[in-house]
């Protein structure tokens, strides 16, 4: 609660009655402070500096710096925010979702920064295998482009490189560890747009480079390299579902949803229905070493040995999969296109 200052100051003579008026007059700005004071009331948005995590507005925020130079985050709302920052080794931090999933992300971003890297990128992570991953889509100063290239996919009005890089010995989510990173990186920087995630999900996957289990998922601004300068960011989220983990996902006009079939010692089986349209394209993504053993009721390709494409073979938006766990047990993700 905000509390006035009594100042000690010396009074000209004492006149009848100024002891009542400056009591009045006390409880008068006594009054002020308490409505001031009341819930729900404006506040000035919370500036961080130092590294810590926590939520806003029902939203997750994650604040890291190295500790070199200076970085501090502003959050403006749980879904907006702003960072500014001079020489700093590196930090990263940025508002979002904690699980993460494969859910569409709109974002806008104002980026104005000199010297260094800085990237505004769909930034998080995931477990079993342990995976750092970013969609750098706004940048300044040259993007990591460290790793193996792995080709290219185009989504959301723009075309991404791929790249996969080994971190060896690093600070991770589950302390120093080894663990790859997958980058999409746009080829043309933008200060807006959509992030339809599912594709880029996909379009790993059929690298080799799967997710598992996702851990928190931000909109995060990153810089190093001793630069300075300021962002401000906002970010909501579309419809999708949880990567890594089963469930449904879709796009366009079309929905896939799966259902628990029958189980074997070694097997299972996945229901699939689809709804929303009769012309649909549904992408499945396997937790490796999982793959799908069969199908049934529908046309199937295998753009790898991870990913399965399904599209309808006129028998209807109702088909199964079976599928080998080889001891990985969790649900592959779908997404539906039209």
């Amino acid at each position: 609660m905000r509390r006035l200052t009594r100042v000690h100051a010396p009074f000209p003579l004492k006149a009848p009655g100024a002891g009542r008026l400056r009591l009045a007059l006390t409880l008068v700005l006594a009054l002020i402070a308490a409505l001031v004071a009341l819930p729900g009331s404006a506040s000035a948005a919370s500036t961080i500096c130092s590294s810590q995590t926590g939520t806003n507005g029902g939203n997750y925020y994650q604040m890291w710096t190295n500790g070199t130079g200076s970085a501090c985050m502003t959050l403006n709302s749980g879904t907006s925010y702003s960072t500014s920052w001079s020489g700093v080794g590196d930090f990263v931090d940025g508002v979002g979702w904690n699980p993460g999933s494969n859910n569409t992300v709109n974002f806008s971003s104002s980026l104005n920064a000199s010297g260094g890297t800085t990237l505004v990128s769909l930034y998080g992570w995931s477990t079993s295998p342990l995976v750092e991953y970013y969609i750098e889509e706004n940048y300044s100063g040259s993007p990591n482009t460290a790793g193996t290239y792995m080709g290219q996919v185009t989504s959301d009005g723009g075309t991404y490189n791929i790249y996969e890089h080994q971190q060896v010995n690093q600070p991770s989510i589950q302390g120093t560890a080894t663990f790859e990173q997958y980058l999409a990186i746009r080829t043309s920087p933008v200060s807006s747009g959509t992030i339809t995630t599912q594709n880029f999900i996909n379009a790993w996957a059929s690298h080799g480079m799967n997710l598992g289990t996702l851990n928190y998922q931000i909109l995060a601004t990153e810089s190093w390299g001793g630069g300075s300068g300021n962002d401000s960011v906002t970010v909501n989220s579309g419809s999708g579902s949880g990567g890594g983990t089963g469930g449904g996902g879709g796009s366009g006009s079309c929905t896939a949803t799966l259902s628990a079939g029958s189980q074997g010692s070694n097997w299972y089986s996945l229901n699939v229905a689809v709804t929303g349209s009769s012309t649909w394209t549904v992408t499945m993504n396997l937790v490796a070493p999982a793959v799908v053993y069969s199908t049934s009721n529908v046309s199937a390709t295998w753009p790898s040995q991870y990913v399965m494409v399904a599209k309808p073979n006129g028998n209807g938006n109702n088909f199964s999969v079976t599928i080998s766990p080889n001891g990985q047990w969790t649900w592959p993700s779908v997404s539906c296109s039209t």
